[in-house]
């Protein structure tokens, strides 16, 4: 029988679940902003939507406990779509078609898309979340983490998560 779970995958996250220098600001072979390309499988029934965050989980906060930093938010994907091709942060009216509707949210940087994490460490684990919804999302012009996972309460079908490493 084959594998029906809700997955996110990443073909450029290697098998020891490592995040590539260029998705980030680090180091040689860095390519600024540029976001890692993103596959998903066996959406729920029922799916009208995606919606994604991206977190580095162990982000340090000088004044206090560990506090998850927000990378990527991406709302109102369309089911018909099966991933985000490489660099696609900060392109999708470019690309438009399927992507058009497709609204980029603020990060913890306070700037719409995709920021490559700089660390002050390395061994950050970053959760990619997928989620897909029973609806479109209906967030405003300015888009957060936390106005999406405010307005996506009750309306989850599914999650997939990617953890990668950094």
């Amino acid at each position: 029988m084959a594998n029906e779970e809700f997955r996110l995958v990443s073909p450029a996250i290697d098998h020891d679940g490592k995040l590539p220098r260029k998705y980030t600001v680090e180091g040689q072979g860095a390519r600024k902003n540029l976001s890692p390309p993103l596959e998903w499988y066996n959406l729920p029934e029922g799916t009208k939507s995606l919606a994604l965050v991206v977190q580095d989980i162990d982000a340090p906060d000088p004044n206090g406990p560990i506090v998850p930093w927000t990378i990527w938010v991406v709302a109102n994907i369309p089911p018909t779509l099966k991933g985000f091709p490489e660099g696609f942060s900060g392109k999708e009216e470019e690309v438009g078609g399927d992507y058009a509707n497709i609204k980029e949210g603020h990060n913890d940087e306070k700037v719409p898309g995709w920021r490559g994490p700089k660390l002050p460490s390395h061994g950050h684990r970053f959760e990619f979340k997928l989620f897909a919804l029973d609806g479109m999302l209906h967030l405003g012009n300015k888009v957060t983490k936390d106005k999406l996972l405010e307005d996506i309460e009750g309306h989850v079908l599914g999650e997939a998560v990617l953890m990668a490493i950094f």
